[in-house]
């Protein structure tokens, strides 16, 4: 177990960024990786695929036409052709097409053996029971071919991705209709701080209501875990190191509020360091806000130790810790959403330091706007005001009224687009 008394000070020259801190942490963390288990397919909407979806046959089965029409052999060119009869949707005509017939087709329906194009009914006129075309007909016209879609054998989708509206009709169009996807992580969110008081109790003096763990929860949700409210802990190193036990006995990783720092009452990345390896891995980030943040792991399941000042936890939690959740879900590739907009003034951070800045869109004569708010660590309602945040990098120059700038919309809510 590591010295807990190395874990008193900051010491501002060995801080990482951001992306140093994610490397650092997933070369020691050791996480274990999610379990499978299956699901009905009508269930899978929002989970992290499992397994490879591969394709057990050709899709389309059968060629098929685009178009209501006439299906005929192409071979013929524009000669005339008495049609033969009429295909069903769900069926196939009964024999082969010979080159001088045409059966009747309507869009989607399965080409009979014997045809390889499509004359669109409006293109010709049907009279005594035959069809002349305008003009040669070529192959392959307004058809889609077999296995045009998806071929038997072809990875459709790959594990690691999460199903929404488009994956769930591809697994609906390769039959897999149990579908293996990941165990939702049980991430515990502990908040610490005998300053906390239930959100229906009257505030005394000095009294905050805990507001942090309903952000951190709705956050966590939208990554694909299943959050576990745990009581508030006092600050006390016992009662703490019983907390975090129970917290890891009972889910696959903990997420802390509060005593994340360096003082006296900040007892997280001590008592982290005492319950087993590897313990903390990165504490402290050279960020704004955030910088009293831990990263730590014991036995393969993650502690996350957030800083108490609501903006900064949820910030850390959507900026920089995101990639650990989507670690422990499964997921794989994921981005958050960006969108490109205007500075409506200028966005500044801090050379040496990365900045995440909270931002309002604003849409104004066909333009989209992003309004920089002041950095205020201690409110609560800062991000509700924002619709996501520009990340400054350590050496990156302001960004003037104008510019373009990019927004991280948050995974969970915000502020919505306002029209002005």
């Amino acid at each position: 177990m590591q010295d807990s008394t190395a874990l008193l000070s900051f010491e501002a020259q060995r801080l990482l960024a951001p992306e140093q801190a994610l490397i650092a942490y997933f070369a020691r963390a050791g996480l274990s990786g999610p379990a499978l288990e299956r699901v009905p397919l009508a269930a899978a909407a929002g989970r992290i695929l499992g397994l490879d979806a591969v394709a057990r046959e050709d899709h389309p089965t059968h060629a098929r036409s685009t178009m209501d029409g006439f299906a005929v052999a192409s071979a013929a060119g524009a000669a005339r052709r008495a049609v033969v009869g009429e295909v069903l949707m769900g069926r196939t005509f009964a024999r082969a097409l010979a080159p001088g017939e045409a059966v009747r087709v309507p869009t989607g329906g399965a080409l009979p053996a014997g045809a390889d194009a499509v004359v669109p009914q409006e293109d010709v006129p049907f009279e005594d029971g035959a069809i002349v075309p305008r003009e040669p007909v070529a192959a392959g016209d307004f058809v889609t071919q077999r296995g045009e879609d998806v071929a038997a054998g072809d990875r459709v989708l790959a594990a690691g991705r999460r199903i929404g509206g488009p994956e769930l009709g591809v697994l609906a169009t390769l039959g897999i209709a149990d579908v293996p996807v990941f165990r939702r992580p049980r991430v515990a969110i502990v908040s610490t701080g005998d300053e906390l008081v239930d959100p229906a109790s009257a505030l005394a003096d000095g009294q905050i209501r805990d507001s942090n763990r309903y952000a951190i929860a709705g956050a966590l949700a939208a990554y694909g875990a299943e959050p576990v409210h745990l009581p508030r802990v006092a600050d006390t190193r016992e009662a703490l190191a019983a907390a975090l036990r129970r917290a890891l006995d009972q889910c696959d990783a903990v997420v802390t509020t509060g005593g994340s720092s360096v003082g006296e009452r900040d007892l997280v990345p001590r008592v982290v360091a005492e319950l087993g390896e590897p313990g903390p891995i990165v504490h402290g980030l050279r960020v704004k806000p955030g910088k009293p943040t831990m990263f730590g792991a014991i036995d393969g399941k993650a502690v996350v130790g957030l800083p108490g000042s609501p903006a900064s936890a949820l910030t850390i939690l959507e900026a920089v810790a995101r990639p650990i959740f989507a670690a422990l879900a499964g997921e794989r590739g994921a981005r958050p959403l960006a969108l490109d907009a205007r500075a409506s003034a200028p966005f500044t951070g801090r050379s040496g330091w990365t900045w995440f800045v909270p931002a309002r869109l604003r849409a104004h004569g066909g333009a989209l706007f992003a309004e920089p708010l002041s950095i205020r660590s201690s409110h609560t309602s800062l991000l509700a005001r924002a619709s996501g945040y520009v990340t400054l990098g350590e050496d990156a120059e302001p960004i003037e009224t104008g510019a373009l700038v990019r927004v991280t919309l948050f995974s969970s809510g915000g502020a919505p687009i306002e029209a002005q």
